[in-house]
């Protein structure tokens, strides 16, 4: 961008960028057209849930740098929603044995593929290292996330009747507190993003946000649907990865 936007399309501009989101990657398509075999499925219950369990040390390393008082006050409920009996993790937990996972095989992260792992982490690094202004607004990839809960709401049950229905909470239960979220988010966003460079500061930084999610799809495509695990070729070494298999 080249002039400032005002609020309006400033936030247009942002929403527009869910064209990227990786509700549109391939995998993603496969899942909700009811495409992905049980083995697709638990890789990325699996996989995903290494996501899952970063988001509060995400959170707390964004409150770690100091945000003023009452975006503290707000910011900490995302740490509470993940993190507390009942919360997040908990319920990704469920979703993992409602897909025939075992816990003790999620909490262990036994299944992360090294691509997944790669992205995650570089979330939380940039997280602790750019400022709470930065790491906060690159959440706002929650914007799009209501569609695919409800997408995942909507097609499961039909698409993989397998899958217990209890483990179907934690998208129930995102569906609300990704909307009050984002608009935390989009207040940050918009009232400290009021440049030229920082509107474009703010694109990248939710760019980069989206590159994430979308690797971490990509490693999932090449492990389970092209049957390139980590290492495929290597003989020696690829018997030693840990990756579900159809039994």
């Amino acid at each position: 961008m080249n002039k400032l936007l005002n609020k309006k399309d400033f936030e247009d501009k942002l929403r527009s960028m869910g064209s990227m989101y990786h509700i549109h990657h391939p995998f993603h398509i496969r899942m909700y057209k009811g495409e992905c075999t049980k083995e697709e499925i638990q890789g990325w219950v699996a996989n995903r849930f290494y996501y899952q369990s970063a988001i509060p040390i995400k959170d707390a390393a964004i409150m770690s740098n100091n945000p003023p008082i009452e975006h503290r006050r707000k910011w900490i409920q995302r740490i509470v929603d993940h993190d507390s009996v009942g919360g997040g993790i908990e319920a990704w937990l469920e979703l993992g044995v409602a897909v025939g996972l075992k816990k003790e095989d999620l909490l262990s992260h036994k299944f992360v593929l090294p691509g997944v792992r790669f992205a995650v982490d570089a979330y939380i690094n940039f997280a602790r290292r750019a400022s709470w202004k930065e790491a906060s607004m690159s959440s706002l990839t929650e914007m799009f996330a209501p569609q695919i809960h409800q997408q995942r709401l909507d097609t499961w049950p039909k698409h993989y009747p397998w899958i217990k229905d209890d483990g179907l909470r934690y998208f129930q239960k995102r569906l609300k507190e990704a909307r009050r979220d984002v608009e935390h988010g989009l207040e940050i966003t918009i009232e400290e993003f009021n440049t030229v460079d920082l509107q474009n500061k703010a694109c990248e930084i939710l760019q980069f946000k989206l590159d994430i999610l979308w690797t971490m799809c990509d490693a999932l495509y090449l492990a389970y649907q092209l049957k390139r695990p980590p290492y495929f070729n290597i003989k020696d070494i690829n018997a030693k990865r840990t990756i579900i298999t159809s039994k």
